[in-house]
């Protein structure tokens, strides 16, 4: 989302973010806070996105800018939609404002990294996430009952349930449904149910399984979807693409995860480690990150990496 905030005389006098799809953007709802609107002729805006120049689920925020008389634009990053790229930053100057543009900047990109990803590389932003015993493994050998091993401690799954519920969707493959019958929904936090999206090529899990019931939607990639005979992480981020879906939690199995490792095409790697040792079962995805972050959750050890 993107965040807005108006200043003047060194006060916050307005602050908003982006509303829900097809709600108002974080300009507007700045704005709108405001309670002493005359105010606004000289005030500062900063915004960490360039402010939008079409029309499309809503009008234009640099038309709204302008409207208001707001003197000063600061921004942090540049819109590189093909709709916008500048056009919004071009006709605010035409119309008078001051524009600063590129203050921190970096971190308005990584704020914003689910959103380049997709419009850049045509793709969701891809979270890949597991946790795995001490020796690596993700799994035992063997197991009594078709539902999850949680090996990590209730803080960790919690964290786990927040991060579904900051993203737009999870995708498993057709082996941990039929072995684990996940729900993937949001239980030990409040919010948003993702999208669930299964791998299941030959369309051959019931409809018994959890994934299938009416908590939240889900998708099926078979073959009428994607072209298992190519690459099969560019082709499932491909369709995703097609289906407007900006981010993406990779939460297994181990096959699964590790084609996406594979094929390169991933972007950060939340793996949690804890105290437990298998001696045998199933093995940890193998690969390569920077470590960005490293937290210790009780006795788990959880390590952030980005694909460099």
């Amino acid at each position: 989302m993107v965040g807005c905030v108006i200043v003047h005389n060194n006060s916050i006098i307005g602050e908003g973010y982006t509303s829900p799809y097809g709600g108002n953007h974080a300009e507007v709802n700045a704005i709108n806070s405001v309670e002493d609107k005359s105010l606004l002729k000289s005030a500062t805006l900063y915004v960490t996105l360039e402010p939008c120049s079409h029309f499309g689920k809503t009008p234009p925020c640099s038309d709204l800018i302008i409207a208001h008389q707001i003197p000063k634009i600061v921004i942090g990053c540049q819109d590189d939609n093909p709709e916008v790229a500048g056009k919004g930053i071009a006709k605010l100057k035409t119309s008078g404002c001051q524009v600063i543009l590129g203050v921190l900047e970096e971190h308005c990109k990584m704020h914003h990294r689910r959103f380049f990803t997709f419009h850049h590389k045509k793709r969701p932003y891809i979270i890949l996430k597991w946790a795995q015993t001490s020796d690596g493994f993700i799994a035992p050998k063997t197991k009594e009952e078709k539902r999850p091993v949680w090996i990590t401690n209730q803080l960790s799954r919690q964290l786990t349930h927040k991060w579904r519920s900051e993203e737009q969707a999870i995708l498993v493959g057709r082996h941990t449904v039929a072995q684990d019958n996940p729900s993937l929904t949001v239980r030990d936090w409040t919010g948003k149910h993702p999208i669930r999206i299964v791998i299941d090529r030959m369309s051959k899990l019931s409809k018994q399984y959890a994934v299938f019931d009416e908590t939240s939607k889900t998708l099926r990639l078979t073959d009428a979807k994607i072209d298992f005979k190519q690459p099969l992480a560019k082709e499932i981020g491909s369709y995703l693409y097609t289906e407007n879906i900006n981010a993406v939690i990779i939460e297994g199995g181990a096959q699964t995860l590790q084609t996406f490792i594979d094929e390169n095409l991933w972007d950060e790697a939340r793996v949690f480690t804890v105290a437990a040792v298998f001696k045998d079962g199933l093995k940890a995805p193998e690969f390569k990150g920077q470590i960005i972050s490293e937290h210790q959750i009780l006795d788990d050890t959880l390590k952030i990496y980005a694909n460099n």
